[in-house]
């Protein structure tokens, strides 16, 4: 088995977006697609290693976030298999309503971040429970069920090595620091760290971020992400106790976050590469909403 980290260049900027080529005795599993505005460049790594695309049968994704998953139409059109978690699949075969929150929020934006995301063929598209083991190309994968950053998101297991997609956090490359991707409307907190501690029991040997790439020493990495977790997520509920409207508390959580990073090591364009890779507006969002729905609950 080899594994390459394939390069995307998501906005033209090195180490944001990584798919992942894994070589099985019966052929080549891609694990992770990016999005489709990145697919010229998926196509070209792929041709240095000498894969073509009617070489990929298999392609798993993590979960339908655009950067992840955008391209999977395509595979799936050009006749590859497409595995995905059962809560994300009727959005590959009709991305209309992914589309359309999307659009709500990146406007104009749309195009030059995402591309053309293509419908998947309902019979290229399997959807996959937790705990399932993935045949492909003589490998077998053992799909994580691991809420947190959204209720369909899997990491996938291949031996003592794991694809976390979102779930391990956002981190560049060999830096220290590790982000927080926040998103709505599924954060959850309480199940993140449930994931994590999945994640622990794997006693995984090395992990692959797609945002971005191999890292060792798992264990002190899922620690670190965890702590990283629940204090931002401690941040966004303090701003909303003081009764910060969104738009300061956006700006409030980006200085901040960019305090942290820059403190652990991580230089003004590295700081912004970060947040090209996980924009910090969206995780407010996503745990703002979070903690008014704790609220409401605990109201009822």
């Amino acid at each position: 088995m080899r594994i390459e980290t394939l390069d995307l260049e998501f906005g033209h900027t090195p180490e944001t977006i990584a798919a992942f080529l894994v070589f099985g005795p019966e052929g080549p599993v891609l694990v992770e697609t990016g999005p489709a505005s990145t697919l010229p460049t998926l196509l070209a790594r792929l041709e240095e290693h000498g894969v073509a695309p009617g070489d990929v049968r298999h392609v798993l994704v993590t979960h339908i976030h655009l950067d992840h998953a955008g391209a999977a139409g395509w595979w799936a059109q050009q006749g590859a298999t497409v595995y995905v978690h059962p809560r994300g699949a009727r959005h590959l075969i009709d991305p209309s309503k992914l589309l359309t929150s999307a659009e709500r929020i990146y406007l104009d934006r749309m195009d030059e971040l995402w591309g053309q995301t293509l419908p998947a063929p309902a019979e290229r598209v399997v959807a996959v429970e937790g705990d399932t083991t993935i045949e492909a190309a003589g490998l077998s994968f053992v799909a994580l069920d691991t809420p947190g950053h959204a209720r369909h998101h899997h990491v996938y297991r291949l031996g003592d090595v794991a694809f976390t997609g979102d779930a391990a956090g956002v981190r560049l490359g060999d830096r220290h620091w590790i982000d927080l991707p926040g998103p709505p409307p599924e954060f959850d907190l309480g199940a993140w760290k449930g994931s994590l501690n999945r994640l622990r029991l794997e006693k995984l040997d090395t992990i692959y971020r797609t945002h971005f790439g191999a890292t060792s020493n798992v264990s002190h990495q899922l620690d670190r992400f965890e702590s990283h977790l629940v204090q931002g997520a401690a941040f966004v509920r303090d701003m909303m106790a003081e009764g910060l409207d969104r738009d300061s508390m956006v700006a409030r959580y980006n200085e901040t976050l960019r305090k942290w990073a820059s403190d652990d090591g991580v230089d003004d364009a590295t700081a912004l590469a970060y947040e090209l890779a996980n924009p910090r507006f969206m995780s407010v969002d996503g745990i703002a909403r979070y903690w008014r729905k704790r609220a409401e609950q605990s109201d009822i």
